[in-house]
């Protein structure tokens, strides 16, 4: 019998240096690299073998996957079940990137890379934290092209300290430019625990005023809109047919195996995560800092509700109805034809609940409505 297709999610913790925005679980290297990939690779290969999905799709992230050398990444690859993925993305950086890197990571199997650009404005690079400069990161996007990479998405962030909305058309007007296959682009939030938070706090820098945030969100739609690309997510965007699998399983609610300090994965009706210790993981070979949290129906319900409304393609009326019974389908559609049908923030057809791009701003508070207290 076959098995039911899933994820893989494998975190890396290292960064060169952790950005100012930067709320992921990342630490230095500091020599622990063989030991982490020592354990890796022994809670790779436990969990593989008890996990009940077919992997379909891998995703390694971090952290910077690309800090670490290409022989200790082609360790943890050789541990997979196979390399024939339907998907497999390698997050790295732009000053990681060589033609000899990249072919290797084409050798290994890897058939999509995610670069964090975050911005073309060097002022604000440097500003953040980052280690590339602008001319490093079309550097790298060219000889990943040119190594044979067909698959590329570029990370940005909008509403950083000091970026004008000139700026900001600026950076995607280049961006754009490239025809990367695929966009990510993050409102910048201040996380508690980042230095950028710590420096709002502490008055050295102002948050972007609302107003300005949502132009940029407004330039940014537009823009990748008129370039071709498939706004099919409040954050990403794709051309035709690019669209990311692996990430997409997350929002359509497919299981994800999570290996690594830090990591989460989910089951189907279980979360389960790693804690966000190296030292511990590395203490317990891998396996021993395993935390497992039960999901009730509510809180899957609302899992699926979140998750779904934040695409294009919204929510499956059926999906929930076969899934969490006809009332809880039902009642969305009573709520979404009370609260937000006639304000248009919503579309209702008979299989699905949408919510418009042009309302995608206040998603949130939408949601909220749709969701189990």
């Amino acid at each position: 019998m076959m098995k039911p297709p899933s994820g893989l999610y494998i975190h890396i913790p290292f960064c060169h240096a952790k950005c100012a925005y930067c709320d992921f679980y990342s630490v230095p290297q500091r020599g622990m690299a063989a030991e982490f990939v020592d354990s890796l690779c022994n809670e790779l290969a436990t969990r593989l073998a008890s996990w009940q999905g077919e992997i379909s799709t891998v995703y390694i992230g971090g952290g910077t996957p690309s800090s670490l050398p290409d022989e200790m990444l082609g360790r943890i690859i050789d541990t997979l079940p196979r390399n024939d993925f339907e998907e497999f993305t390698l997050e790295v950086n732009p000053e990681d990137v060589t033609p000899s890197r990249a072919r290797a990571w084409l050798g290994m199997g890897i058939d999509r890379v995610s670069m964090g650009v975050q911005s073309l404005d060097d002022n604000i690079l440097r500003a953040i934290g980052r280690r590339h400069s602008s001319a490093d990161a079309l550097a790298a996007f060219t000889t990943l092209r040119e190594s044979g990479f067909t698959n590329i998405s570029l990370d940005l962030i909008y509403g950083l300290p000091g970026l004008t909305t000139a700026g900001w058309r600026e950076t995607l007007s280049r961006i754009l430019d490239l025809r990367p296959e695929h966009l990510s682009a993050y409102s910048l939030s201040y996380e508690e625990g980042t230095r950028l938070n710590a420096m709002l706090m502490a008055g050295k820098i102002t948050e972007t005023p609302a107003e300005e945030v949502e132009r940029m969100y407004r330039i940014l739609t537009d823009a990748a809109r008129e370039a071709g690309y498939n706004h099919y997510e409040i954050s990403n965007f794709a051309l035709t047919g690019r669209e990311a699998v692996h990430n997409s399983r997350y929002w359509d609610m497919t299981p994800y195996l999570g290996i690594g300090p830090g990591a989460h994965g989910w089951d189907g009706a279980t979360r389960f995560y790693n804690l966000p210790s190296i030292k511990d993981y590395i203490a317990g070979y891998g396996t021993g800092s395993l935390r497992i949290e039960e999901e009730n129906e509510s809180e899957r319900f609302n899992d699926m509700v979140f998750t779904a409304l934040r695409t294009s393609a919204g929510l499956d009326l059926a999906k929930v109805s076969k899934t969490f019974g006809a009332k809880r389908a039902d009642d969305i559609v009573r709520t979404a034809r009370r609260r937000h049908l006639p304000s248009g923030n919503v579309i209702l057809t008979p299989t699905r609940l949408i919510i418009p791009e042009s309302r995608w701003l206040i998603s949130n508070d939408i949601i909220s409505d749709f969701m189990e207290v």
